[in-house]
């Protein structure tokens, strides 16, 4: 892993439309090969951590905050934000206008878990704009997927679900669990909020905890985060992402001709290995690593890296 202390060397704010502004960063080589990150959640942001796996005399690495959070604007944590303009459609034209606004040709695509159904779905819209792909702890984000880990996942942590379930009105308990919770996190009342926040957060740091060795999140501790992360996870899963059911895996021979490492653990239970198993069966050039011991977006950092150093390395190769 490289430092993650690498500081940018070019960073602004992006005028996307429908009043939102989208903060981004470029680090390492400005002559290196560019590349992308596509943060988790929905919600999370683009830390320095991701930094970490490229390295900056080779790479040409874009760093932004999706719609709504992080340094971008306005924030998902405010009381009275609007969300009806940050879907799936909408972040994959800012990643669009974001790669010409830099004069990027292409990019190789960097994402993890929400990242991961983000990057597939802008490469099957855009595949002339994506050089390779390196995808990790994958999903899909579909409703079957969003059935399992707001409702079957209870199988597993019964009484920790139970906690989740009754966390919204009696009348709801037994639909659409994501929009339930959405609902709550924008009522009027901010003890109602934070109360749903904390609930949803909870879930989140318990259904992710399947293998030795998981440590809290600890951005979980911040009301802030919990809120502006809790209301745009519960936004996109409540909707399932706005896709449409089974779209990315049946159009994942768009992806031919781009080179792919799909990355999951085996102890991935919260998104199971499904996802990218049946992604690698639909896209010929995907290779699909397995590790046995990993769980949702740990223990797998060493495959990651060396992927992305492989593809600077060949890239290096062409040009010599």
């Amino acid at each position: 892993m490289y430092p993650a202390e690498i500081e940018p060397y070019d960073h602004g704010m992006l005028e996307v439309g429908d009043g939102h502004r989208l903060y981004w960063e470029v680090c390492g080589n400005p002559d290196g090969k560019p590349a992308v990150v596509l943060h988790g959640g929905p919600g999370s942001g683009a830390t320095a951590y991701w930094r970490r796996y490229f390295d900056p005399a080779k790479y040409r690495l874009v760093l932004f905050d999706q719609r709504n959070c992080g340094r971008s604007t306005p924030d998902a944590a405010e009381p009275e934000v609007d969300l009806s303009t940050n879907t799936t459609s909408h972040l994959i034209a800012d990643i669009e206008m974001l790669r010409n606004h830099l004069q990027i040709e292409k990019w190789l695509v960097l994402g993890a878990s929400w990242g991961a159904t983000l990057g597939f779905a802008y490469a099957e819209q855009h595949p002339s704009s994506v050089s390779e792909l390196v995808l990790f702890s994958i999903t899909n984000t579909t409703r079957r997927e969003v059935e399992w880990i707001t409702r079957e996942m209870g199988r597993v942590f019964p009484e920790e679900w139970a906690r989740f379930r009754d966390g919204v009105p009696e009348s709801e308990r037994d639909g659409n669990l994501a929009l339930a919770y959405s609902r709550l996190l924008h009522d009027p009342d901010p003890a109602v909020r934070d109360r749903a926040a904390k609930n949803w957060c909870d879930w989140e740091d318990t259904h992710v905890a399947t293998h030795p060795g998981y440590q809290p999140d600890e951005r979980y501790q911040d009301p802030a985060f919990r809120l502006r992360f809790a209301r745009l996870v519960s936004h996109y899963w409540g909707h399932a992402a706005w896709l449409e059911e089974g779209i990315l895996q049946r159009n994942a021979g768009k992806l031919a001709g781009i080179p792919g490492v799909l990355i999951h653990g085996r102890l991935d239970f919260s998104s199971p290995l499904e996802a990218a198993w049946k992604m690698a069966q639909g896209w010929p050039d995907a290779e699909l690593h397995v590790v046995e011991v990993a769980g949702h977006g740990t223990g797998l950092g060493d495959l990651v890296l060396a992927a992305v150093e492989r593809f600077a390395d060949q890239s290096l190769e062409r040009k010599n």
